[in-house]
C-alpha cells in the first residue's frame, strides 16, 4: 500500500526522524494560512503516489503566503504527469505545504528487502535528490550497503559507517547516523516493503532532515496496523484494483489485450510470460488465489470485462485447492451471467481435470480448450487479434 509524502513523514517523525515543518492542504485557503503560521516561504508540493513532482511542476518555492494561494490554486485539480504516472498522468487532489530551507548537501537513504540476503537492507548516496536506479546503473560503487540482523536490526557502528562513507564529518555524521537508525526502526516496525528518504539534507546550519520521504506498506502486514489502513487514498488507484481488492483478488492492469485470470502468483507471471512469448501481450495480471470460489471467479470476469482494451481472455488453472470441476461451474456461471461474448481460452490441469473439461463441453458455450500453456497462449493471442 502506497501513503502521501506527508503521511510518510508523519510516520517518520513519530520515529524520530527530523523532517521540515509542515502541514497538509486540501484547497488554496488552507495553503495560505499554513503558509503564514510557516513564516511565509514555503514550498508547495503537489501530492501523489508518484516521483519526479518536481520536473513535472509540481513542486514550487514561494515567497510569501499570497503565492503559496496562487500556486496551490494552479496545483489543485491539475493532471501531473511525471516519468512513473505515465503519459495519463495524475490528478492533483491535495499538498503538502512545508518550510523552505537552506540546504547545503543532498543525499540518498532507502530501506529495501534484498530478496538474495532474505533480510532488509540499507542503502546510501552521496547522489541525493538524483534518480537513484540510474546512479545504481551508472556508478554502483556509489551506492554503500548495510544488512540489517533479523532481530537487532540496523547498529549504530553500522549506521556511523555509512554516515563517515558519504563524506560527512562530525557532528553532522553523528546527525545522519541517527536519521538512519530511526528509518531503519521505522521500517521494520511499520512492516515496511519500501522506505525511501530523497533527499536526506543537510542544511546550513548542520541539521540533517529527511526533504523527501516515500513508503510502501506490505498489504499482508496490514493486521498488525489497523490504523495504517486509513492511510489509504483510493483515488490514487486504478478503479477496477480498487474493486479487485474489495473481492480478495490479485489484479493490476496493464496495456495488452488479452485478460488473463490465473490462480497463483507464480502461474500468473509465468502465464504473462508465455503469452509475450507468442507474440501477444497480457492486459493485466490477475490472480483469484489457490481457494477462488464461483463468486470470486465471476467478480474476476467482470473485472476483466470491464477493461475496454481485452479482446480475449485466457484461463490458466491448476487444480490443487481449487478443484477443475468447482473452477469449470464456476466459470460457466459467470460467462451466462455476464454474456461474456469474447472468446474465451481455458487451460486447466489438476485435480477433477476430466470432469471440468466434461462440463466446459457440455455447457454449449463457445470455449477454446487447450491442453498446454504455450498451446493457450496461441490460441488466445490469435482470438485476440482476431
Amino acid at each position: 500500500m502506497k501513503i502521501h509524502e506527508y503521511q510518510a513523514k508523519t510516520l517518520l517523525a513519530a520515529a524520530g526522524v527530523a523532517v521540515p515543518r509542515g502541514e497538509p492542504a486540501f484547497t488554496a485557503g488552507e495553503a495560505r494560512a499554513a503558509a503564514e503560521r510557516l513564516g511565509g516561504r514555503v514550498v508547495v508540493k503537489a501530492q501523489i503516489h508518484a516521483g519526479g513532482r518536481g520536473k513535472g511542476g509540481g513542486v514550487k518555492l514561494v515567497a510569501g503566503a499570497a503565492e503559496a494561494e496562487r500556486a496551490a490554486e494552479a496545483m489543485l485539480g491539475m493532471t501531473l504527469v511525471t516519468a512513473q504516472t505515465g503519459p495519463g498522468g495524475r490528478r492533483v487532489g491535495r499538498l503538502l505545504i512545508e518550510e523552505g530551507l537552506d540546504i547545503e548537501r543532498e543525499l540518498y537513504v532507502g530501506l529495501v528487502i534484498d530478496r538474495a540476503l532474505a533480510r532488509p537492507v540499507l542503502m546510501a548516496s552521496r547522489a541525493g535528490g538524483m534518480d537513484i536506479e540510474q546512479v545504481a546503473a551508472d556508478t554502483p560503487e556509489s551506492i554503500l550497503k548495510e544488512s540489517l540482523d533479523p532481530v537487532a536490526g540496523l547498529l549504530p557502528f553500522q549506521a556511523r559507517r555509512l554516515a563517515f562513507g558519504l563524506g560527512l564529518e562530525r557532528p553532522v555524521a553523528g546527525r545522519a547516523a541517527a536519521v538512519m537508525l530511526a528509518a531503519a526502526r521505522a521500517f521494520l516496525d511499520l512492516d515496511a516493503s519500501l522506505l525511501e528518504i530523497n533527499p536526506l539534507v543537510v542544511t546550513s546550519g548542520g541539521e540533517v532532515l529527511a526533504l523527501d520521504a516515500k513508503v510502501n506498506l506490505d498489504d499482508n502486514a496490514l493486521f498488525r496496523h489497523p490504523e495504517l489502513r486509513e492511510l489509504r487514498d483510493k483515488a490514487e488507484e486504478e478503479a477496477l484494483e480498487v474493486e479487485a481488492s474489495e473481492h480478495a483478488l490479485s489484479y493490476i492492469r496493464l496495456d495488452g489485450r488479452i485478460g488473463c485470470m490465473v490462480n497463483g502468483a507464480g502461474l500468473a507471471m509465468a502465464t504473462m510470460d508465455i503469452i509475450h512469448l507468442a507474440g501477444g501481450e497480457p492486459a493485466n495480471f490477475l490472480d483469484v488465489g489457490g481457494g477462488a470460489n464461483a463468486d470470486q471467479i465471476r467478480n474476476a470476469f467482470r473485472i476483466l470485462m470491464a477493461d475496454p482494451n481485452v479482446t480475449a481472455v485466457l484461463v490458466n488453472i491448476f487444480g490443487g485447492i481449487l478443484r477443475c470441476d468447482v473452477l469449470a461451474e464456476g466459470v460457466i456461471a459467470a460467462v451466462r451471467q455476464l454474456k461474456v461474448t469474447l472468446p474465451v481460452v481455458i487451460r486447466m490441469e489438476g485435480t477433477n481435470v476430466e470432469a471440468g473439461k466434461r462440463k466446459l463441453r457440455e455447457s454449449g458455450l463457445n470455449f477454446t480448450t487447450a491442453d498446454t500453456m504455450s498451446e493457450a497462449a496461441e490460441r488466445a493471442v490469435a482470438l485476440a487479434a482476431g
